[in-house]
């Protein structure tokens, strides 16, 4: 099922996501109308709050084929390299607008599994990226909030201004 996209500002877009105690048949269900609705963008990742679901779980696909998603609850990043990446990053609830981003190129994750199984994983370029975006989801916070101040006010003004249109 796609689910609705939560329109910035809503405030729980600014609200740490609420730990995830076991992988239930319902937490998988939320996480299959992740990938649907996350493919249905496109995009190469989703993480609960951006659909108001306030919980720490995350989808990432970066594939090219797709249907490689990983279904990820509680990540977190163990390793990150020194090496960093710049990516052109936006979000469905801030349609219109995008910013370069720079992130570690790499990023060793743990996370629980769709099994229940904590899961250690290596990520790099895009996926790392995807990855590390998602992950500020959980913890309340928008890539943009990554910008200097002057380069995210701009880039909420020309947002405002498309929403007004």
């Amino acid at each position: 099922m796609l689910r609705p996209f939560l329109p910035y500002p809503d405030k729980r877009l600014k609200t740490a996501a609420a730990p995830v105690t076991e992988i239930t048949d319902e937490i998988r269900a939320i996480w299959a109308d992740m990938v649907e609705t996350m493919d249905a963008m496109p995009g190469v990742g989703l993480a609960g709050p951006q659909i108001g679901v306030m919980m720490q779980l995350a989808v990432v696909d970066c594939s090219d084929e797709r249907g490689q998603a990983v279904l990820m609850a509680n990540p977190e990043v163990l390793h990150a390299s020194g090496q960093m990446r710049e990516h052109e990053e936006a979000s469905p609830n801030l349609p219109g607008v995008a910013a370069v981003i720079s992130r570690p190129r790499a990023v060793t994750v743990r996370f629980l599994n769709e099994k229940g199984e904590v899961e250690e994983r290596d990520f790099v370029h895009l996926w790392a990226t995807s990855v590390q975006h998602q992950i500020d989801h959980l913890q309340g916070k928008l890539y943009f909030d990554r910008l200097s101040p002057l380069k995210r006010k701009m880039l909420l003004g020309k947002a405002a201004k498309l929403n007004r249109r």
